[in-house]
Order: C-alpha cells, then sequence, then structure tokens
C-alpha cells in the first residue's frame, strides 16, 4: 500500500516561517562579520565544495543540527552555547526556516533565517568564497 503524506514540505515551512523570524537578504548581507551573529550555513558539504560558501559562515549540516546545539549531546559544538543571533542559511530559504524553528524549539534564541538563502546572498553581492576548482567536484550546468 502506498503511503498517504498527509503534511507535505510546503506546509511545514509555511509553519515555521510564520513561528521564525526571516531577514530579508538586505539585512542578512549586513550581518556578515559582526561580533554579536553566527550566520549557520546548513547545506550539504557536497553543496558548499560546488557553490562556494559565505566567509566566516559556521557550517552545520542540517542532518546535525539537533545533535550540535544540545549541550547533552556528546556531538555538541560549543559555537552553539554563545550568547549571539544565529542566523541560519540553506540553498533557497526552505531548509533554513525548518532549522530556525527547530533550533528555536529547542531553546536556542535569538534565532532567524535568511530569505531565499545562498542563492539570494550571492545574487545580491554578499561576499562568497568560490569554491576550489582542484577539489575534483564537478560543477553542474
Amino acid at each position: 500500500m502506498p503511503q498517504t503524506i498527509t503534511t507535505g514540505y510546503k506546509a511545514l515551512c509555511e509553519t515555521a516561517e510564520r513561528e521564525i523570524e526571516t531577514l530579508p537578504i538586505e539585512q542578512a548581507v549586513k550581518l556578515a562579520g559582526r561580533d554579536d551573529t553566527v550566520l549557520v550555513d546548513i547545506r550539504d558539504i557536497r553543496e558548499l565544495k560546488r557553490e562556494g560558501r559565505v566567509p566566516g559562515a559556521y557550517h552545520c549540516p542540517r542532518g546535525m543540527l539537533e545533535f550540535w546545539i544540545d549541550p547533552q549531546s556528546p556531538y555538541h559544538k560549543p559555537v552553539f552555547a554563545q550568547d549571539k543571533k544565529f542566523v541560519f542559511f540553506c540553498a533557497g530559504g526552505l531548509r533554513s526556516a525548518l532549522a530556525a524553528q527547530t533550533a528555536q524549539r529547542m531553546g536556542l534564541k535569538p534565532v532567524a533565517h535568511i530569505q531565499g538563502g545562498f542563492d539570494a546572498w550571492k545574487k545580491n553581492g554578499g561576499l562568497v568564497e568560490e569554491p576550489d576548482p582542484t577539489s575534483g567536484e564537478k560543477k553542474r550546468g
């Protein structure tokens, strides 16, 4: 018998957007390099190698988020214990909305996510460390 999905990703993302702060890209770009803010890149490592990264952003793969935030986890990362604002982003802004919602529900605050994600970051002149062409990763066309 096939599965019946009762709540799709669009509904989950819409719910997350209602619960969290969403930063317009123009505002988000201004946060880069600030001492009171941690930009958290939740994209997969292959995306970083293929597309580049935001200089100074902390990379936390989406699959490890809950484990790295929780101080009781053996995988906890001290960056998430800092008294700073955590601004999540992914490629287009969907995964980061869910990540920010999860982080907020866990008690991390303040949190936000970047509307349009890394794609919007690049289009709006945000600084990007380009991928290393010698890394062996092929750029998709």
